[in-house]
């Protein structure tokens, strides 16, 4: 898909920031210099900065302007309330990562699969384990399930590389929506097998429903996390 003139305001000012360019507590340029800059209109800057307030990068503050409240994470943060790949996550924490598909199957949901996912019994899915190494170490295992009829033409390679992006990019999808819940579970023996848990005998678990924009719900995710390498984070806004 073309980026839009708010994609680029928003992506190239989260750059900056991230970057430090706009360090912590500076104002960000006045809306008129960046409309100027970008030569496009007041509500396409708003929209942007909008976006950044919504993910924690950024304050409005009325009659003074927008003020920068990013920290850089430490250790890497993910973030509840935005919908990310890994890829863009440890993008924006800096970090090196890669990822190796140790399990890849084509199945039809089953009376099981239906009670773990809430997939249909009788549909068509991709079923992926992944391992995900952050500075060359293997912290997260994800369990991926995608049903066919959304995700079409998955292959092990594109899961080795962003399923989203590829969904987007490629198929043209409108990713939407995120139900998660977050939870505190044993060690499995594929957790075991796979990750360095050293003494832990538990991981962080984020359980993740996600919903294109005709809101079906087209992946199930199980990300299980090691504890000590990992922050999961929220925005909120208190209501007077």
């Amino acid at each position: 898909m073309a980026k839009t003139k708010y994609d680029q305001i928003y992506e190239e000012l989260r750059e900056r920031i991230e970057q430090q360019e706009y360090g912590f507590q500076q104002l960000l340029p006045s809306e008129n210099t960046l409309v100027k800059e970008y030569d496009c209109s007041r509500n396409t800057v708003r929209r942007a900065i909008g976006r950044l307030a919504g993910e924690g990068y950024v304050q409005s503050l009325h009659g003074k302007g927008v003020r920068v409240i990013y920290q850089p994470g430490h250790p890497s943060e993910f973030m509840l309330s935005g919908i990310e790949s890994l890829k863009e996550a440890v993008a924006r924490n800096r970090k090196e990562y890669s990822t190796k598909v140790v399990c890849f199957a084509e199945l039809t949901v089953d009376e099981r699969i239906h009670g773990r996912t809430t997939f249909p019994v009788g549909e068509e899915i991709y079923y992926i384990q992944r391992v995900r190494y952050i500075e060359g170490e293997a912290l997260i295992m994800d369990h991926n399930y995608f049903l066919k009829d959304v995700a079409k033409g998955l292959t092990p390679e594109i899961a080795e590389q962003s399923i989203y992006e590829y969904m987007e990019q490629v198929l043209g999808e409108n990713i939407v929506t995120t139900k998660r819940k977050v939870t505190v579970e044993r060690a499995t023996q594929i957790d075991e097998k796979y990750l360095k848990l050293g003494d832990y005998n538990c991981l962080a678990v984020v359980s993740s429903m996600t919903y294109n924009a005709d809101g079906v719900m087209f992946e199930f995710t199980q990300s299980r996390h090691r504890p000590d390498k990992f922050a999961f984070y929220d925005l909120a806004h208190r209501v007077r």
